[in-house]
């Protein structure tokens, strides 16, 4: 699998669940804005980011797309905000 142009796949980290005072915050609680993410694939157009990197992205952006039984996040280069 491989991205083109201006996009990047990535795979989701699995953030640990946090205790908040006696409460589980889990990812569908989790009120950040931005996933961490494994850069699987980027495309011609993308000069800063490389495969391996991890990166944060807009949470609401991109679309999940399933590939060999894995789930993935196809998004544009624009929405990662940090690369580690």
């Amino acid at each position: 699998m491989k991205a083109i142009n201006g996009y990047v796949i990535v795979d989701n980290k699995k953030e640990e669940q946090q205790k908040v005072s006696g409460l589980i915050l889990t990812d569908q609680t989790d009120s950040n804005r931005f996933k961490r993410a494994n850069v699987i694939s980027v495309g011609n157009l993308v000069e800063v980011v490389k495969e391996g990197d991890v990166v944060y992205y807009d949470r609401f952006a991109g679309n999940d797309i399933a590939y060999n039984d894995d789930l993935f996040k196809v998004i544009r280069y624009t929405d990662i905000v940090i690369v580690e």
